[in-house]
């Protein structure tokens, strides 16, 4: 099934591949359809919307398979069309190799759609604090970087009588909003603490070193089905956290990182790495000999990514297993390295 906002295109076949359904549907008219449909196989898109009917169809008893678009692509011959979609859609499906999207529940959504506004309301923020930054330092007035030096920059406009009254005026809205703004995001994160306790597995896995709130919720949100994945080492691939692979005639060749998964659950992992890497060299905390090794011989970044890529896997085998992070399963490093790491 092909769908978009209000027509949906059926195209089905039989079990010896002969094409016995082609049908176009107003959306008003899919359940009724579906409804009188003995249960069956349904691929659809993973798209906008397409968790939703996964949910409706699975209720009327049929067995819908969620489809990366990427993997239908390959399947659609010449033009591009609705039917041409469809037919590509019902080609995948039949093929051994395809994996599948889970579907995720009504709940999963409602917390995307917490984390995705927080999203929003951070890269707001971040505008207007440059805005604020920007036009300030036209009239003389230049402040340091940091969401912490705006009010104190907003107090100093107000305060100067230099500016013409037009400006004061312009800098006390962006300086309202950004009030606004961030009386909005404290609300959004209370929202997104209470959604975070009330869910066991994202408890458990914020008790990993480098996973916060944040990072712990969105694998909660994201992952609907972690089993779905063989091993750890294959979730941390899905988040794009493994080395290309462009290898030919017997020679391996590795480059950066595919980044082919979900982008801001892997820059979530990236980002508390990172932290966790300036507390390690600042001596506050040291978590493994296997990590104090690699601080030693690779570049910090480097470093951040592969600490990153290690926590997916431990995630995953939390997630699998339901079991609670082991802190005294870590082997500590020897004295002579955390003296080097602390001395650099």
């Amino acid at each position: 099934m092909d769908t978009s906002k209000s027509i949906f295109v059926l195209h089905g076949v039989s079990a010896d591949d002969q094409v016995v359904l082609r049908k176009k549907l107003r959306r008003n008219q899919v359940l009724e359809f579906f409804s009188k449909l003995s249960p069956t196989q349904i691929g659809i898109e993973a798209c906008g919307a397409s968790h939703h009917w996964s949910r409706k169809l699975e209720e009327l008893g049929h067995e819908v398979l969620l489809i990366a678009p990427q993997h239908v692509k390959p399947y659609v011959r010449r033009n591009k069309n609705d039917a041409a979609d469809a037919e590509a859609i019902c080609e995948t499906m039949s093929r051994p190799r395809t994996w599948f999207v889970p579907a995720k529940t009504a709940d999963q959504q409602a917390g995307l759609m917490l984390a995705g506004t927080r999203d929003a309301l951070i890269r707001r923020r971040t505008q207007l604090s440059n805005m604020i930054r920007s036009y300030a330092a036209e009239f003389g007035l230049v402040s340091p970087r940091g969401l912490d030096k705006i009010e104190p920059l907003l107090a100093r406009i107000a305060a100067d009588e230099t500016l013409p009254d037009l400006a004061k005026e312009m800098f006390a809205d962006l300086g309202g909003d950004y009030t606004q703004l961030q009386d909005r995001l404290t609300i959004i994160e209370k929202r997104l603490q209470l959604w975070h306790r009330s869910h066991e597995q994202s408890r458990r896995l914020a008790q990993i070193p480098g996973v916060g709130v944040v990072g712990a919720a969105l694998m909660t949100m994201k992952v609907p089905d972690p089993k779905a994945f063989r091993s750890g080492r294959h979730f941390a691939a899905w988040l794009g956290l493994t080395p290309k692979d462009h290898s030919t005639a017997g020679k391996q060749r590795l480059g950066v990182i595919t980044r082919a998964g979900d982008e801001a659950l892997r820059s979530v992992l990236v980002v508390g790495a990172t932290a966790l890497l300036q507390q390690v060299r600042k001596g506050r905390s040291l978590q493994s000999r296997w990590l104090a090794e690699l601080l030693r011989r690779k570049p910090p970044k480097l470093v951040a990514v592969a600490l990153a890529n290690k926590t997916a896997r431990i995630a995953w085998k939390l997630v699998v297993s339901g079991e609670v992070y082991d802190r005294n399963r870590v082997t500590p490093p020897q004295d002579g390295i955390t003296a080097e790491l602390v001395a650099a």
